[in-house]
């Protein structure tokens, strides 16, 4: 008996998660306005006029910025769990570590000579 009322909840929160993304969905569906215009259907940005092409072209140095950002948040992301066991991982945990950071410094060294971190 107790089995069928795990399956219950387990049944009502199935439900649950069909129901409320999908509600505002249909609701959207027959108390969203019917009538689009020209000033409703022409881009919004920033409360003012577009101007000019949508495809411009980025300088290469923020994906570059970007990505280095992306590496060094995952190093300190891998850097939280290898400090909690750092006891029980002993000396080969430390040189793990150690290789890892070294990788990074020489990744960091090489953008930094290359102008990457350098903001003009």
């Amino acid at each position: 008996m107790n089995y069928n009322l795990n399956y219950l909840f387990l049944g009502l929160f199935f439900l649950a998660a069909l129901v409320v993304p999908l509600l505002p969905i249909v609701l959207a569906r027959f108390v969203a306005p019917k009538k689009p215009g020209r000033v409703k259907n022409s881009p919004y940005e920033c409360g003012t006029e577009g101007e000019g092409d949508a495809w411009v072209q980025f300088r290469i140095q923020y994906y570059l910025f970007a990505i280095l950002f992306v590496v060094f948040d995952v190093e300190a992301l891998f850097l939280f769990p290898w400090a909690v066991v750092f006891k029980e991982m002993g000396l080969q945990g430390l040189a793990a570590m150690g290789v890892f950071l070294g990788v990074l410094a020489v990744g960091l060294v090489y953008a930094w000579q290359a102008g990457a971190l350098e903001w003009e």
